[in-house]
């Protein structure tokens, strides 16, 4: 009788372990199901989810850092014709995008427009300077007006450089080159980055994910638009992906994000680099992908982001894109930092340039769950061209176009401690129990189990040796 009780509670221990197991198991799905659920709810873009409140804000401070390239031999570039040597300066630090969207409508198909205001704050104590340090660079006018300028119509330019005083190269603040000063030449107001404080990049139109959350931040229109009319092709003129501040939910890390700069004029794609760990949270880290600043000859794809067969070499070069189109017709070239992935020849016209994949590159760190962006550097390149002329004093002895580097640009943010902090308990914690929870019911109940099959069968064993 002893041993029958004994086989029972065996077998009673072995079912209440596979049955623990099972709901270790069941827990999975389960669980995941309902963290996929309320994922999917917040993520939406509509009044009451933390989507909403995240992404109408201005968000987490978003910073752009400036380098410039200070030219050390401007006279003898222009009496000898001697290759240019550059010295990197800065960074010079602003604060950016800290006013939240604007003209905020929510419209019948499923889409949110919204317009996003542009300024930009000097941070003293996150730069080497002061706003009025002083550079020598290319002189803007002069670059755009030869550019720009028909040849036969060079002896009339040659004019305006020499009455008023201008050279190829020019002496101004980080004040003046960035946000604008009055140029003698063309007697109006130049800048990189000129108009920009009080202006607007707009209007968007992106989906909401309220009935299909896979769409959720992606790109509707742009100014109205459902694609670009900067490259004359279907392909290069696509508006994919979203704006990069965030992705849809539930990242794979197989597949390529796609996002949509208007810095650049374009859309491009980055991919799966690894996992990093940012303040106790995994993310993804995308970068990039290594073809796409490439040439036609290596990534036919590009063909149609080539537009001058001169200043390209017959669209051999690499690692400058052309966005005089939609710069209103300014010529101005963009490229990755030092010109990285770019073609040898970029950096043999100009000295003193040093390409780095860990401090050029770009890269967005993403939560795989939510799909938010939590850190990220968009870092650019701005880049204007000059060439030889017979006419044009100062660029006699110049003896081929040069792609001449002005400044680089390393736009970044990352998610403060209290967000952090507010993910780690809201998202990663749940997780986490939710994951010890099941291991150890389907630990413990595998383990109960597998001792009561097995204590089962030996006093079977012993049961019968009695017998």
């Amino acid at each position: 009788m002893g041993c029958c009780n004994r086989r029972c509670g065996l077998i009673a221990g072995a079912v209440f372990g596979a049955v623990v197991a099972i709901l270790g198991g069941v827990l999975i799905p389960l669980g995941n199901s309902v963290i996929r659920g309320t994922v999917e709810k917040e993520a939406v873009i509509e009044p009451g989810t933390t989507a909403y409140d995240n992404w109408v804000a201005a968000g987490a401070s978003v910073y752009r850092q400036f380098w410039f390239f200070d030219v050390q031999n401007a006279q003898e570039v222009l009496e000898n014709g001697t290759t240019p040597v550059v010295v990197e300066r800065g960074p010079y630090t602003y604060k950016t995008r800290y006013l939240p969207k604007e003209n905020i409508t929510f419209n019948s198909n499923q889409t949110v427009s919204f317009l996003l205001p542009v300024g930009a704050i000097f941070e003293p104590s996150m730069s080497v300077g002061p706003e009025e340090d002083k550079v020598t660079s290319l002189n803007l006018a002069v670059a755009a007006a030869y550019s720009l300028v028909p040849k036969v119509l060079h002896s009339v330019l040659e004019n305006l450089i020499k009455t008023s005083n201008s050279s190829l190269f020019q002496y101004r603040t980080v004040n003046e080159l960035l946000w604008g000063y009055t140029d003698p030449m063309l007697k109006g107001k130049l800048g990189l980055f000129f108009p920009y404080n009080g202006t607007y990049d707009g209007m968007f139109n992106v989906y909401t994910g309220k009935e299909d959350i896979s769409k959720v931040g992606i790109i509707d229109r742009w100014r109205g638009e459902r694609s670009l009319r900067f490259w004359d092709d279907k392909y290069c003129d696509m508006i994919n992906g979203t704006d990069a501040s965030s992705f849809p939910p539930f990242v794979d890390k197989k597949t390529p994000l796609y996002f949509f700069s208007s810095d650049i004029c374009r859309s491009v794609s980055a991919s799966f680099d690894g996992s990093m760990d940012l303040k106790g949270i995994e993310v993804y880290r995308f970068t990039l992908q290594a073809d796409t600043m490439a040439s036609p000859t290596v990534n036919p794809a590009n063909k149609c982001f080539c537009r001058d067969q001169k200043t390209t070499k017959n669209c051999t070069l690499a690692g400058v894109l052309d966005i005089s189109s939609c710069q209103d017709g300014r010529p101005i070239f963009i490229s990755l930092p030092h010109f990285l992935h770019g073609s040898p020849s970029l950096r043999d016209d100009v000295k003193g340039l040093s390409p780095s994949e860990e401090h050029h590159a770009t890269f967005l760190d993403v939560e795989p769950t939510t799909g938010f962006t939590l850190r990220f550097a968009k870092r650019i390149q701005v880049n204007m061209m000059y060439g030889p002329s017979k006419v044009i004093t100062v660029l006699k002895k110049v003896k081929d176009y040069t792609i001449f580097p002005l400044v680089w640009m390393n736009e970044t943010a990352s998610l403060d401690d209290a967000t952090a902090d507010m993910i780690k308990e809201e998202l990663v914690s749940r997780i986490e129990m939710l994951a010890i929870v099941w291991k150890a019911l389907l630990g413990s109940g595998v383990a109960i189990f597998v001792l009561c099959s097995i204590s089962y069968c030996m006093v079977g064993s012993d049961q019968s040796k009695l017998v």
